[in-house]
C-alpha cells in the first residue's frame, strides 16, 4: 500500500499544496516562492529518498513568517497522513550530517506526540540569509514537529556559516526521517507497548 498523501492550505496568507511520497526515490518538484526554502527542502527530500512536490505562495512582501510556518503545517500534516496507521514503521530515526565545517544531529520519534528540541546557535552576524532570517526556521521545525505528531530533537554540534549550518539540518532531517518510516518486516503492528501512535 503506497504511503502517499496530498495537503492543501489556502488561508488569507498563503496558498499551499504539498504532494509526499514517503516510499519515493527522492523526486521532487518544489516552488515556496523562497529561494533557499526550495532549496533546503530539495535537499531533504533528495537525501531522504522521499518525493516532494511543493506548491506554495503567501503575502511575502509582508514577511516570510505566514509562508515559512503554513510550510512546516503542511508537512507536517502530510507526513503523518502518509503514515496512516504506523504499522511496522522503524519509528525512531536519526542522522549525524556534516556539511563542510558544520556537523548537525537530527532525532525522530514518530510518536504521535509533538515536541522540539531545538538547540541551534547560528554565529553572530549571520541573523539572515539573504532576506531570511535564520530564526524562522525554529518556527517551521515547530509547525512540523506539532502537526507530524513527531518528536523531534535539531542539534548543530558546531557550524560557522549559516548555509552550511542549514544544509546540514536539512539533508539530516531527510536522512532520519527516511531511517524513522522505514518499515520492518519483522515488526508486528505498530511499535509501540500501548499499541497505538
Amino acid at each position: 500500500m503506497a504511503r502517499k498523501a496530498k495537503v492543501v492550505r489556502k488561508t488569507k496568507e498563503t496558498d499551499i499544496r504539498l504532494g509526499i511520497n514517503l516510499d519515493g526515490k527522492g523526486d521532487y518538484r518544489i516552488n515556496t516562492s523562497i529561494p533557499f526554502v526550495d532549496h533546503m527542502l530539495t535537499l531533504m527530500s533528495m537525501h531522504g529518498q522521499i518525493d516532494l512536490d511543493v506548491q506554495a505562495k503567501g503575502d511575502i512582501e509582508v514577511d516570510y513568517h505566514h509562508l515559512m510556518e503554513d510550510i512546516g503545517i503542511v508537512l507536517g500534516e502530510a507526513i503523518n497522513k502518509a503514515l496512516g496507521r504506523k504499522l511496522q514503521i522503524r519509528r525512531y530515526g536519526e542522522s549525524m550530517t556534516p556539511m563542510d565545517e558544520s556537523l548537525a544531529q537530527v532525532v525522530i520519534d514518530l510518536s504521535g506526540r509533538p515536541y522540539l528540541v531545538y538547540n541551534v546557535r547560528t554565529p553572530r552576524g549571520s541573523a539572515q540569509i539573504q532576506s531570511l532570517g535564520v530564526s524562522l526556521f525554529e518556527d517551521f521545525f515547530r509547525a512540523l514537529s506539532n502537526n507530524a505528531g513527531m518528536n523531534l530533537h535539531i542539534i548543530l554540534q558546531y557550524g560557522r556559516d549559516p548555509h552550511h549550518i542549514f544544509e546540514a539540518i536539512f539533508k539530516g532531517l531527510g536522512r532520519a526521517l527516511r531511517s524513522a518510516v522505514e518499515i520492518q518486516t519483522k515488526t508486528k503492528g505498530i511499535p509501540s507497548t500501548k499499541g497505538t501512535l
